[in-house]
């Protein structure tokens, strides 16, 4: 029986394209496809310039699996939240945790949905259908937590809370004024998870 023990070299080699996704999951979010740049990605991560083709055929598919990381990180995120929750209120908890302050002003490693949304259409192929990928598992997940007999009522309910989550969100963050930018994400709560009367 072979080893699968992967050699030093490999386990490097791994490691380090481990780090340049993170860096590049880091980055989308934090300057958007335009502004994230392969000679940055490769100096966060701690590598040279030159050792990048070792890792990917091109900067878009850097970009695609950027964006897969992100989305995957955003899906676990609302996985937790949603096991944490009792299970009559898990998808009030997801809304809250989504729209809170703390989500807000953590760009960097928050929702890529709320970041990227309005870039999409212009990446490539490849990057759009790592991100779709991951847009439809959140849906999912939303859908799964509606409290609804049919089941295609639960994924058009669902479709309309991902989409007011993330829009309130990206409004939230354009905006220059901070009570504006808190009311857009209490109205969002107050119609995705109004308080018991």
């Amino acid at each position: 029986m072979r080893n699968k023990t992967p050699s030093p070299r490999a386990a490097a080699k791994d490691a380090s394209h481990e780090r340049i996704v993170s860096a590049a999951a880091r980055a989308i979010r934090r300057s958007g496809y335009a502004g994230t740049g392969v000679a940055d990605i490769m100096k966060e991560a701690g590598l040279t310039h030159g050792a990048f083709y070792a890792h990917f055929a091109s900067r878009d598919a850097m970009l695609a699996e950027a964006a897969d990381r992100a989305g995957a990180e955003s899906v676990a995120r609302a996985r937790e939240m949603i096991s944490a929750a009792p299970a009559e209120r898990s998808l009030e908890f997801l809304v809250h945790s989504y729209l809170s302050q703390e989500h807000l002003k953590d760009i960097e490693c928050g929702c890529p949905m709320a970041a990227l949304g309005s870039e999409m259409p212009r990446q490539s192929a490849e990057v759009r259908h790592a991100a779709t990928a991951r847009i439809k598992e959140m849906v999912d997940i939303v859908a799964g937590e509606m409290r609804v007999a049919a089941p295609g009522e639960a994924r058009d309910q669902s479709l309309a809370a991902v989409a007011t989550m993330v829009g309130a969100l990206m409004l939230a963050r354009a905006v220059d004024d901070p009570a504006l930018s808190r009311a857009f994400c209490e109205a969002a709560l107050a119609h995705l998870a109004p308080s018991p009367a």
